[in-house]
């Protein structure tokens, strides 16, 4: 496993993210990173991310997915030096597409765990998959396209 986490890469200027942004006291700060050739988070939700009592709220399960699959898209496309070495510190992607599947109720009570796989890198764009497991179990899965933000959207 890989010592810092894709997140921590993230200039202070885009750092902001409710689901991933280091720099947001309210979000959740997740946390990313290459275990061999998949990514992955771990997280251990807290009683106020409740559906019905001792189940995972499905936003939160969506927003799992969806931060570590862009953190995902991001420490793959500079693993696979689709940018230049000046550009890759500042690569953000954003969500273009997410698409998530609830398989069965997540418990609230124990570490979740989201593993995201690189389906396709191509050009600007990455399609990240991937799975939500708790206790061992699928609970979920997702697919999210996400797209490189264009540098004219980027702050300066």
């Amino acid at each position: 496993m890989t010592t810092e986490a894709f997140q921590d890469s993230y200039p202070d200027d885009v750092s902001h993210c409710y689901g991933c942004g280091r720099l947001n006291p309210h979000g959740l700060q997740i946390k990313s990173y290459w275990e061999g050739e998949e990514a992955v988070c771990r997280y251990r939700p807290q009683p106020y991310h409740t559906a019905i009592p001792g189940y995972v709220y499905g936003g939160l399960i969506a927003s799992l997915i969806d931060c570590h699959s862009t953190g995902t898209a991001s420490a793959a496309a500079r693993r696979a030096e689709v940018f230049d070495s000046e550009a890759h510190a500042s690569t953000r992607f954003l969500t273009a597409s997410l698409h998530v599947t609830y398989l069965k109720p997540t418990p609230i009570d124990e570490t979740l765990e989201v593993r995201a796989v690189i389906k396709e890198i191509k050009g600007r764009k990455v399609v990240v998959a991937s799975r939500l497991i708790a206790a061992g179990q699928v609970c979920a899965t997702g697919e999210v396209v996400a797209v490189q933000v264009p540098e004219h959207l980027m702050p300066r």
